[in-house]
């Protein structure tokens, strides 16, 4: 490295885009945090949308807000890249011009169209549904495709190609409007879209045809320049470089989604796991080779780190999870949480099945609900929350379980997002469900790994791993506490057993009459300790 390079990292998430101006030198200088809305329908809970101009004018004012904290002029700022939540899909017509609203990642209204997908890919042995883990979910991107290909016959003659939102904004920023040069992110397609440069790219038209008529030709249709994130999508446009207080013409790197870029952030290296908490959960790993990991989120080389494969699995709600027990009682997360840190491994007498928003990993089942084993008339909203904590973990474990049967090296994790910067309870109780130690950065990372990438884009930094040793953080290490840790060793099996009789519509229903009599035995023993 040479004199100290200003860069800017974006991060699109669910609800609210951040920027983040760092230098090479010293690291974060100031941030700027703009939300926008999720747009749901109260009867339709599949349903989550959001606005292409909002998430513009969110990130134009985001940026003007980071500027000024970190008092840099942004003529100062010499790349820019960014990540966003996927797959999170937009129809596009003429001039990359948007046909309707983004479907969120979490809008699970293509149910069926996965379930098509799935169906087709095993009868025609497509080898790429085998590398997102044998099940083709609804959160991806060519079933709300095609969802919004049957929901809107009068528009489908419109469409000229589609998106990721993360190819979106980067095209929108360089100012390009041909489909042929438009910038694909192998981390986007890879995980959501069947694309794999060693078996040619997409499926054969023949696969699409079958899934349904309204597909055919769509691989031609989904045109651009596929690359990984060590490749420049384009340079500022002067239109976007005058609203955002940026010099036009800097470089953007190929983007990629939020949670592969939080896991570079967090200093992820081959051997570990990173649990990216927030809204949802998304479980990230990398190695040189791997194997297919039935029921993950995909196994795509050069995904997050563009020399290593990467590995993503997760949970579709986990924030999302305890707004909603928070909601249902009439107060807050934080209001709720008071006197959590004082709950011991297995008090509530509760086991919470965490599959209110559906099973992204490794069931890939979103027609799940929650369910929550134990209640008794002293049983209170506090105790579920806990309960609530203790599932995700669970679930986890399951995942990583998982990873490691099929060869996955899990000798690290470390916690990454927002939640466990602001919730050790969190923390705690996932180190005693895994039987390890948790490390946690000791600053927030969102936003770092975009700005990793865009000092790889301005030639700051050699390679990612140079960037990641001068700046990513410190961790600071949540050890398990060996009582907890045997309590769990005593729920995990029944859980266990749980979520595969309850959640696989093929398993033959086991006996589960000894779960709540453990569970009462369980609380009881724990409550005469204390």
């Amino acid at each position: 490295m040479t004199s100290p390079t200003i860069v800017a990292g974006v991060d699109f998430g669910t609800q609210s885009v951040r920027v983040s101006i760092v230098d090479s030198r010293d690291g974060p200088l100031g941030a700027g945090v703009v939300e926008y809305p999720v747009v749901r329908h109260a009867t339709d809970p599949d349903y989550a949308v959001q606005s292409h101009a909002s998430h513009m004018a969110a990130l134009t004012d985001a940026m003007r807000l980071a500027l000024a904290e970190a008092e840099v002029d942004g003529s100062r700022v010499r790349a820019l890249a960014l990540d966003t939540t996927g797959s999170t899909v937009v129809p596009v017509g003429e001039g990359l011009v948007p046909l309707d609203d983004y479907y969120l990642w979490c809008d699970h209204r293509a149910k069926d169209e996965a379930a098509r997908i799935t169906e087709v890919a095993h009868e025609e042995g497509i080898a790429a549904i085998e590398r997102c883990g044998g099940v083709y979910s609804s959160e991806w991107g060519f079933a709300k495709l095609l969802h919004w290909l049957r929901h809107n016959p009068a528009r489908r003659h419109e469409l000229v190609t589609a998106l990721e939102h993360c190819d979106m904004v980067a095209a929108t920023l360089c100012g390009i409007t041909d489909p042929a040069q438009l910038p694909r992110s192998v981390c986007a397609m890879g995980h959501k879209w069947l694309w794999h440069a060693d078996l040619g790219g997409f499926p054969p038209d023949a696969f699409f045809c079958k899934v349904d008529p309204l597909l055919a030709g769509i691989g031609a249709k989904l045109m651009g320049r596929y690359h990984t994130s060590d490749h420049i999508a384009g340079h500022l446009a002067p239109e976007w470089a005058a609203r955002l207080g940026l010099s036009p013409g800097i470089p953007l790197p190929v983007g990629a989604f939020d949670a592969h870029w939080d896991a570079m952030g967090a200093g992820v290296a081959e051997g570990d796991v990173v649990n990216v908490v927030g809204t949802a959960t998304c479980i990230m790993a990398i190695a040189r080779e791997t194997a297919c990991v039935p029921g993950v989120c995909g196994v795509v080389r050069g995904s997050i780190h563009p020399a290593y494969t990467g590995i993503e699995a997760g949970l579709s709600a986990t924030g999302d999870l305890f707004e909603a027990v928070a909601k249902r009682s009439g107060t807050t997360v934080r209001a709720l949480a008071q006197g959590l840190d004082a709950y011991r491994a297995g008090q509530t007498g509760l086991l919470r099945m965490t599959w209110d928003n559906g099973d992204r990993t490794v069931l890939v089942n979103p027609r799940l609900g929650g369910v929550t084993l134990g209640w008794s008339l002293q049983s209170t909203a506090r105790d579920e929350l806990f309960a609530a904590i203790e599932g995700t973990a669970f679930h986890t474990r399951i995942i990583l379980e998982r990873m490691l049967e099929h060869g996955v090296p899990v000798r690290r994790v470390i916690h990454a997002g927002g939640i466990p910067q602001k919730n050790e309870v969190l923390n705690q109780v996932y180190a005693n469900v895994l039987g390890k130690p948790v490390l946690v950065p000791e600053r927030p990372i969102t936003s770092l790994g975009s700005a990793l990438f865009a000092f790889l884009a301005a030639g700051t930094f050699p390679t990612l791993e140079a960037a990641q040793e001068a700046l990513c953080p410190a961790y600071r290490e949540v050890h398990p506490d060996p009582a907890a840790q045997r309590t769990y060793e005593r729920l995990f099996p029944m859980y266990r057993a749980l979520y595969f009789a309850l959640g696989d519509p093929r398993s033959e229903a086991v006996s589960i009459g000894r779960v709540l009599p453990e569970l009462r035995a369980i609380a009881a023993e724990v409550r005469a300790r204390g």
